[in-house]
């Protein structure tokens, strides 16, 4: 009887060429946490264990191994059927119209052989038989530059970024809700006290409650951010599914873009956006345009205790020193200010770009995004999760 099969912390997925079944499944847990499922580590030991117990080559194996394990409500099902049905789709075919309940194989097996060669004394024995690995493209689609790819590879990008979600960190408000544990209060105590005469009764507690912070997206949409437009913008559509967040587009105009991306269909909201953006790859005036965004809505609230991220390459045709002034404005207002550029992901990078230089020293965390998996770590840093990209301020994480 052959070995059993490594498990998935004896298989180290190579760096390139075909990855490996633990690297696909891997990468898929990280697509579901970018779209909203809290999949923990102990429900990602859960589904790599029933993976193994499973066959982990047959996609409707990891289907219902993923569903019963990644899972932890109701909300949960529909954002898994959107992750899984767009992470494992093969480039070229079609998203399927209605999400089904148990999808037929489609996962490509690559089998790592053994070779059937005597071994020579001392020579250590096989780890096991040829396991089947997942062969996804998805894995490697998600550290590609969104610049790069084609367009069935764009396609897919599309439908992993209609699972995104995107949410501030939480904040306690003013108000407060029956809890546990908690302070006491006094209220509801002393009418329950009332209401059994004077009895003795348990002390009532509320907490206060604990909701996310506004978030807003400002979009460049200058024609040296053409490439990664559509993708940022998607994202920002996703992001505005998820409620508490308003997108604006920067250009040579400033263009509050919430309301066109409040469709729940992408490709509707795209076309209404392309509707009402007049500047698409036009020139770009940050410091304006910033000033402006402050004065007419931020200024007034909308930035206030908010989680304000910018997506942009940091070029400026106008005065980098406005720029600089308007960015200490917008640091002073915001609870935290987030700059992604696409730029920062290419070798020797440095941010000479004088808008970009000008900027930096008022903003929380610069990252990278120009792929999808800059983007989950972007959202991760939104969210104040642990394990998002280290926050640095100013040059230094550049």
């Amino acid at each position: 009887m052959p070995d059993p099969a490594p498990t998935t912390t004896d298989r180290v997925p190579p760096s390139r060429g075909p990855l490996g079944a633990d690297a696909v499944l891997l990468g898929f847990v990280r697509a579901l946490r970018a779209a909203g499922v809290d999949a923990g580590t102990e429900r990602l030991y859960a589904f790599l264990r029933a993976v193994d117990v499973l066959r982990p080559g047959m996609r409707t194996d990891v289907y219902w191994a993923g569903r019963a394990t990644l899972c932890g409500g109701h909300d949960d099902l529909e954002r898994y059927e959107r992750v899984f049905a767009a992470y494992f789709e093969a480039p070229g075919e079609s998203a399927p119209r209605a999400v089904r309940a148990a999808p037929p194989p489609r996962l490509r097996l690559a089998a790592r052989e053994v070779s059937a060669a005597p071994r020579t004394p001392g020579e250590p024995a096989p780890p096991g038989p040829p396991t089947a690995a997942l062969a996804s493209s998805a894995e490697v689609l998600r550290h590609r530059d969104v610049a790069e790819l084609d367009a069935a590879e764009r396609a897919q990008l599309r439908r992993l970024l209609a699972a995104f979600a995107l949410h501030g960190q939480t904040r306690r408000s003013a108000r407060r809700r029956p809890a546990r544990r908690g302070e006491v209060d006094p209220r509801r105590t002393v009418r329950e006290l009332l209401r059994r005469g004077g009895e003795p009764a348990r002390l009532r507690r509320h907490a206060r409650v604990a909701k996310p912070r506004r978030v807003v997206l400002l979009v460049d949409v200058s024609g040296s951010m053409a490439p990664y437009a559509d993708a940022l913008l998607r994202f920002a559509h996703a992001a505005v599914r998820g409620g508490r967040t308003e997108v604006f587009t920067i250009g040579t105009r400033l263009t509050r873009a919430t309301r066109e991306l409040s469709h729940r269909d992408p490709d509707l909201a795209m076309a209404a956006l392309a509707a009402a953006v007049p500047d698409w790859r036009g020139g770009t005036r940050l410091g304006e345009l910033v000033r402006e965004f402050l004065n007419r809505w931020g200024q007034r609230g909308m930035a206030r205790g908010a989680v304000v991220v910018l997506l942009s390459d940091g070029w400026e045709r106008g005065d980098p020193e406005l720029l600089g002034a308007q960015m200490r404005r917008l640091h002073a207002l915001a609870h935290q200010v987030i700059w992604a550029n696409p730029r920062k992901a290419r070798p020797g990078y440095a941010p000479l770009a004088a808008g970009m230089a000008a900027a930096l020293p008022s903003v929380d965390a610069f990252v990278e995004g120009h792929s999808l998996a800059a983007l989950e770590r972007l959202a991760a840093v939104v969210r104040g999760a642990a394990g998002g990209e280290a926050v640095v301020k100013g040059v230094q994480g550049a």
